[in-house]
């Protein structure tokens, strides 16, 4: 880790202590090495550097809309991660080779499968590109659930901290049939199901798209100790 993101890491750190109330115990469940992809609703431009320092030290790295780096400042904290530029609206192979070859190497990758923030703090449709990259990868994926973090300006100028609350669910690697080939259908059931791990963590209110907890299925989601059916 180079002084640069020791004293960025060490900023944020602070920032988060000093405006919120977190409870984010939920992040030891995330192995300490190896590859792992981390999915996470996208509510706010905050929960992304949060997770990111709060599981340092570790080999870590995350999707981000290339429109970041246009501003000087998000570009500061873009290189300083390592972060992977992704061209939102269409697939960018580029973005999902960088994502492979820094799960080879062993790092633990944050995505929104959402791939843009949600307006009202709930869920709404994830995309294909997170399910292709969980299947090609075979690693193991944690979903992960954050709320609180919508509420910091409105708490900040009544001086108040805000409790933020960081839910991490069981680990689970995507599969589909031996010989069979991905389709847009089977993707856009995988990106439901990967989804649907997400929901669960929520409290109702925030699960959007996803509120009926009862249609989900887990046809292409394989679990510790379960074999794939």
């Amino acid at each position: 880790m180079t002084l640069r993101e020791r004293l960025v890491n060490a900023f944020v750190r602070l920032l988060i202590h000093v405006a919120c109330k977190p409870d984010v115990k939920d992040l030891r469940k995330l192995p300490r090495r190896g590859p792992v992809i981390l999915t996470t609703n996208h509510t706010t431009n905050i929960e992304g550097p949060a997770i990111y320092v709060l599981i340092q030290p570790r080999n870590t790295t995350a999707l981000a809309k290339i429109e970041l780096w246009q501003n000087r400042l998000t570009r500061l904290f873009m290189e300083t991660w390592g972060t992977i530029p992704v061209r939102r609206g269409d697939v960018d192979a580029g973005a999902l080779r960088a994502c492979l070859r820094a799960l080879e190497g062993g790092a633990l990758l944050g995505i929104a499968p959402e791939g843009s923030r949600s307006l009202n703090g709930t869920l709404t449709k994830g995309h294909a590109g997170a399910a292709m990259l969980a299947l090609r990868s075979g690693v193991p994926v944690y979903p992960a659930a954050q709320w609180g973090f919508r509420d910091i300006a409105q708490n900040l100028r009544r001086l108040r901290r805000t409790p933020v609350t960081i839910r991490v669910g069981r680990p689970y690697t995507v599969r589909i049939p031996e010989g069979a080939r991905p389709t847009s259908a089977m993707l856009r059931q995988i990106a439901d199901e990967m989804m649907y791990q997400i929901a669960r963590l929520l409290p109702p209110q925030y699960r959007g798209v996803y509120a009926d907890l009862s249609a989900q299925t887990t046809n292409f989601l394989e679990f510790p100790g379960a074999p794939l059916t």
